[in-house]
Parts: structure tokens; C-alpha cells; sequence
């Protein structure tokens, strides 16, 4: 396609581009994933600006309009909908911005596209707070600076989007130099090879291609010795997510109160509605904050240690002509087939089940709560990147019929479906399911899944890895020596261990390190659970 400075470009063709975006990160997210290096699998960038793109995607797909504006429209709404994780927010803004450089416009010139996709990039560099040299947004800066200088000398825009690619590039070459700890794990920034995939994409849509090119789906990822420990810091360590809606509040004043709280700011103001993205040590203190602005919608609460597959259970199996209960249900997010089982078993009534490398979309939460039996539910994310998801949900249904209790793990998650009382209101439940879910403990078993040095402890890919409150703090050869390390650093004087072994370990393997958490806390009851979950051989919760 030849499209000149003053060709005109319709509302399909911006549909294509945005359409192979799509395809270009569905194609290549995993090789994204593999840029963010961690001892514990755990790399999402790309996963969250795929299923960003996948929310754009479906909206998109069936609209048939000519019209630029209301494509980008669409792109732009469903986008700061579906976001994921910090990558995702900053994607929504890229294309909330270009949709503001289409608006009022039914088509538009090479030129106009060019300016807008500008306007798109200024808008997902505002949206961070402090930004940090080596990140998404150096390479938005050099794909800014090329699309300006192409404009300017009247390219068409093919030419725009290219040279925006060649300098998002080139700064992206730069990133390992510029972020230490880039440069110590032998990568560049998965954030800025997202943003290179999105243009890349777009261009391949506008030619009629439907995949990137091969150099563009994969950058391979180095074996290196040792990862500084600050790429496993989790001393801010709930990403939180939401929405505050019915405000006068301004970015900057939003900005100005929450940097304090905590790091990875970012923030999103459109008409009366801010979007906020923040890695905080307490969500609770960052919420209350911004109840000052206005209502708070979607709010999203997740662990960044962990990322789940999807899968809805509905557990109630009530018809959905029924009417609705007066009263409140429980959604609780669930790792493993045994957990959800557990789960239900002790109250909850709807199980979103998730596995790592997929969060759970927000539609899942809207799909259990709308198809429930109760006329208001409390949801249980029980992981930190999924509690802005849960955020999200409250968002879309209201305030009034949903909310959500930040829990970041299975003990937090239990310990508050425990506190759950049905003759009291949600707002009673969540007060009462907070403060328990506080004060739960948690120990876990995984697997190293590459050389690292995580605060000063040498971690070696294939050792088993014991964490407690979701910090490494240990590593053995075996199963049973990383649990009795993790035990020994959360000391002896509990009550009840209950240990859920997941799916790639025996019943009898469980058993073994149950014996020896038992020595080790002589006067603590310890059983034994089947949990199903993946990636975590052992769950441990601490009573």
C-alpha cells in the first residue's frame, strides 16, 4: 500500500494496523516474556501488552466503519479496559493517544496518522511518574524523535512508521547500557522490544502481512552468571491497579501523592477518570488516598511473583434466569484444581482458576459475578497481579455489588475466606477479611529457573528455592532441604503447618518434607493437602 503524506487513510486501514499489531504480539509475547529475567518464572511483559492488544482485538474485529475517529475510539477505551500489568497501562496510553490524534477525524492523511501516533507516544511517556533511563520509554523517545523528523521532511507514512522503528531500535541497542541491571543479564528492555513488536505490527497490518518479521519475534536471551538483586526486590512488592472515576483530581496532583507510597508510578487522566498502575508495600494506604478523588473502579492487587492461567469453574451451578440472592458470595482465584476444591469446600461460591504466565481478564471476574447466585460477591485475587483485575471488575459492576479483599497469596486467601461471615453486610466482610488476611504467613518450595544472585544468596538454575512472604530466602539440592530452610527462617512457634503439594511432585514426596517441618516444629499440627498447582512444588501456610 502506497500511502503518501496525502494519501487518505480510512477507518479499515487503521483497523488493519491495529488488527497486526495483535497478531505481532500473539506471534511473539513469549520471546518478550524471556527479556524479564527473574530467578522465579515469572516475565510478563509481553503477555500483559498481548492480552492488551487481545481486548483491542475483540472489540475491534467485528467493527465496520470507515470512520478513523471511531476506530480509534474503540481501540482506545477497550485498551485502558483490558490493560495488564505496568507494560499494559503504558500500551493503553500509546493507543488512548493516537486515538486523540484521530478524534473528529473520519479519515485522515498520511500526515495526520503520523502526528497522531506522536500524539500517542507523548501520552504513554506522561503516563509515568519517574521515568528511568533504559525502559520503554528511552526507546518511545527515539521512535518519538524519528517520527517527528519524518513528518517534518512530508514522508508517507509507511516511511514514518519505518524510520520510527529504526530509531526505537536503536535506543532499544542502548537500553543494556543505560539499566545496569539490563546490561548484568545480558538483555534489552522487554518494555521497549513490546513497543517495537506494536509498530512493527501496525506496519505489517497496513501492508497486508499478518505476521512480524522473523528478527522481530524473538531476541535471545543470554545465560548469565549472576542477576543483581534488585530485579527481585519486593519491597514494594502489590501491583496495584485502579480506576477513579467521577474526579476533578489532576495527574499531577495524583502523581505528587502517590510517589511517595511506593515506585513504578503510573498515571492516566482522561476527562473525569484517572487510571493509576503503582508497585506499593501497602495497597490499602495508595486506596484510601485516592477515595479521596472520587469512586474507585477495577481495582487490581497482584503478585508479581506469580501469573496464572485462566479458567472459570462456576461453582453453584445455578441457573442463570434464577434471581438473584440477597446476601453476599465469594469469588476466589485458584492456582490448582485441589485448591479450588478446598476453596469451594469452605465457602466459596465462584472459582476463577488461573496458572502461571496467564492472569486471569477482568471478563472472567464480570462473567462469575453476572452468572452467580448473589446479588453482591467479594473477590479473593490471592495474588498480587491479579488484583488489579479484581479492581477492574468493581470498576465495570460497581462499587455497590462488588469489592475485593488484596489478598497475595493462598494463606491470605484462606485465612480470609475463614473470616467470612454471611449475616454481616460486604462492607463489614472486607473489613473483618482484611484484617485476617493481614496477619496470615506463607511459606513456598519452587525451582530456579536460571543462574542468580538474589540479595547476596548465589542461586543456581535447577535448585529448589524456599521463599517466605514471597522473598527467596533460602535455596537446597532437594525438596526437603529448601522447605526445612524456609521453615527454619519462619521459625518454630506456629500451630498448624498445612502443606499443598502441587502437580509435579507425590503425595508420598509431600508427605517426606511434612515429617521434617514436623521436627522441626515438634509442638505444630502438619498436614498434608493436595493443592495441583503449578510451578510452586510446595505451599506452605503458617497458623
Amino acid at each position: 500500500m502506497n500511502l503518501t503524506q496525502t494519501a487518505v487513510i480510512n477507518g479499515h486501514d487503521i483497523k488493519n494496523m491495529l488488527l497486526g499489531a495483535y497478531a505481532a504480539f500473539a506471534a511473539g509475547y513469549r520471546q518478550i516474556d524471556e527479556l524479564n529475567v527473574f530467578p522465579v518464572p515469572d516475565g510478563d511483559t509481553g503477555t500483559n501488552m498481548m492480552r492488551t492488544m487481545e481486548a483491542v482485538h475483540r472489540a475491534l474485529l467485528p467493527l465496520d466503519t470507515d470512520s478513523a475517529a471511531e476506530v480509534g475510539a474503540a481501540a482506545a477505551k477497550s485498551a485502558i479496559m483490558g490493560a495488564r500489568g505496568n507494560s499494559g497501562v503504558i500500551l493503553s496510553q500509546l493507543l488512548r493517544g493516537i486515538g486523540r490524534g484521530l478524534a473528529g477525524k473520519a479519515r485522515v492523511t498520511g500526515n495526520e496518522l503520523g502526528k497522531a501516533f506522536q500524539f500517542g507516544i507523548l501520552y504513554a511517556y506522561r503516563s509515568v511518574a519517574k521515568p528511568v533511563e533504559g525502559t520503554i520509554l528511552t526507546v518511545a523517545r527515539g521512535i518519538a524523535k524519528e517520527a517527528y523528523h519524518a513528518v517534518r521532511r512530508g514522508e508517507d507514512f509507511t516511511e514514518i512508521l519505518t524510520e520510527a522503528i529504526a530509531g526505537g531500535k536503536k535506543e532499544l541497542a542502548r537500553t543494556p547500557e543505560l539499566l545496569p541491571a539490563l546490561k548484568a543479564a545480558g538483555v534489552v528492555d522487554a518494555g521497549g522490544q513490546g513497543l517495537i513488536v506494536f509498530l512493527q505490527g501496525c506496519l505489517n497490518g497496513l501492508l497486508g502481512k499478518n505476521l512480524p518479521e522473523e528478527d522481530e519475534q524473538h531476541i535471545p536471551v543470554n545465560k548469565i552468571a549472576a542477576l543483581p538483586a534488585e530485579e527481585v526486590d519486593l519491597t514494594n512488592p502489590y501491583c496495584t491497579e485502579f480506576i477513579v472515576k467521577n474526579t476533578a483530581v489532576d495527574d499531577k496532583t495524583v502523581r505528587a501523592a502517590l510517589a511517595p507510597l511506593g515506585n513504578s508510578l503510573i498515571v492516566a487522566a482522561m476527562d473525569d477518570v484517572v487510571k493509576v498502575h503503582i508497585h506499593t508495600a501497602n495497597p490499602g494506604v495508595v486506596l484510601q488516598q485516592a477515595l479521596e478523588w472520587g469512586t474507585l473502579h477495577d481495582i487490581k492487587i497482584d503478585n508479581m511473583a506469580e501469573q496464572h492461567e485462566h479458567l472459570v469453574f462456576n461453582a453453584a451451578a445455578v441457573q442463570q434466569q434464577a434471581p438473584k440472592k440477597e446476601g453476599t458470595g465469594l469469588v476466589s482465584v485458584a492456582a490448582g484444581s485441589g485448591i479450588a476444591q478446598i476453596m469451594l469446600a469452605q465457602g466459596v461460591d465462584e472459582i476463577i482458576s488461573g496458572g502461571q504466565s496467564m492472569n486471569p481478564p477482568v471478563e472472567e471476574f464480570v462473567h462469575a459475578i453476572e452468572n452467580g447466585a448473589y446479588s453482591q460477591y467479594i473477590i479473593l485475587p490471592n495474588n498480587k497481579n491479579i488484583v488489579l483485575a479484581a479492581q477492574q471488575a468493581q470498576k465495570l459492576l460497581g462499587a455497590d455489588r462488588v469489592s475485593y479483599v488484596p489478598t497475595i497469596n493462598l494463606a491470605q486467601g484462606i485465612a480470609a475466606v475463614l473470616a467470612f461471615d454471611s449475616s454481616q453486610t460486604m462492607e463489614e466482610n472486607v473489613a473483618a477479611m482484611t484484617e485476617a488476611a493481614q496477619s496470615a504467613h506463607c511459606a513456598a518450595v519452587s525451582i530456579a529457573v536460571r543462574d542468580s544472585v538474589v540479595g547476596g544468596l548465589p542461586i543456581i538454575k535447577g535448585d529448589y528455592i524456599g521463599l517466605l512472604e514471597n522473598k527467596i530466602v533460602c535455596t537446597g539440592s532437594g525438596l526437603n532441604e529448601a522447605a526445612i530452610g524456609a521453615g527454619q527462617k519462619a521459625g518454630t512457634d506456629w500451630e498448624l503447618l498445612t502443606l499443598y503439594y502441587g502437580s509435579d511432585i507425590t503425595e508420598n514426596e509431600a508427605q517426606s518434607a511434612a515429617a521434617e517441618l514436623e521436627k522441626l516444629c515438634p509442638g505444630a499440627e502438619v498436614q498434608v493437602l493436595e493443592g495441583a498447582q503449578p510451578l510452586y512444588p510446595l505451599i506452605i501456610t503458617l497458623e
